[in-house]
Parts: structure tokens; sequence; C-alpha cells
């Protein structure tokens, strides 16, 4: 059911959560990662073993990321502070753009995501 637009539900969401991101063209991955950010791959193990790893990227699966990305979780992955820039990626870019908002709003300020997900990656890699 969408609104008077006749846009879906959970594409007006996507958009308000993509207002405030800065998000990263895959070109520019590995510059991020060079600067320091940290890499959040969210895909499935599936999607792993068909495509391949994310070389650099932190694998932590989706329905956890909020409880090990939080700066104030005891269950947080080491690294994890509040100033510290993350990338989230899935399949397509679409997932990590919610994802990311949300770590927004547990205190990850410059969370973000990658545009096209893993498959613009891996495109541009060969």
């Amino acid at each position: 059911m969408g609104d008077e637009q006749g846009l879906p539900a959970i594409d007006r969401l996507l958009a308000e959560c993509r207002r405030d991101l800065e998000r990263v063209p895959a070109d520019r991955l590995a510059e991020e990662m060079e600067r320091g950010a940290l890499v959040v791959d969210t895909r499935p193990a599936f999607q792993r073993d068909r495509d391949g790893d994310l070389p650099g990227a932190v694998v932590v699966d989706r329905n956890v990321l909020e409880w090990r990305l939080d700066p104030t979780s005891p269950f947080r992955l080491p690294g994890v502070d509040p100033g510290r820039r993350v990338i989230v990626v899935c399949d397509q870019g679409y997932s990590s753009s919610l994802a990311a908002h949300t770590l927004r709003r547990l205190g990850l300020h410059d969370a973000t995501d990658l545009e096209g997900g893993f498959q613009a990656w891996r495109a541009l890699a060969g």
C-alpha cells in the first residue's frame, strides 16, 4: 500500500533513511578503508559463499548488527566508537541503508552504506 504518489511504504522509508547518509560509491571503498573506515559485511552466508568475501570487511550477521556496533553495548566489536566511520555493505545496497540509519540513531554519527552494495563493488573489482 503506497501514499498518494503510489510509492510503497518501504520506498518512502528507504528515501527517508538515505536523506542523511553520505553514501559511498563502490569506487571509493578502498580509499575509505585506507582512511580507517570499519567496513561491515551483513550479507548472509549463502551470498558470501556464492559471490565471495569482501576483503578487509568484518562480517556481522544482520540480526545482531545493532548489538555488535552500538558503542554503549557490552557486546560491541573491538574498535567501535562513535567517531569512527562505519560503512555497512549488503548485497545490493538496500538493507544496508536501513541499517546505517539505525546505527546513526545508536550514536555512530558517521555510519553510512555502500551504494549498490557488494554487487557494485564486485562489478568494479572484475
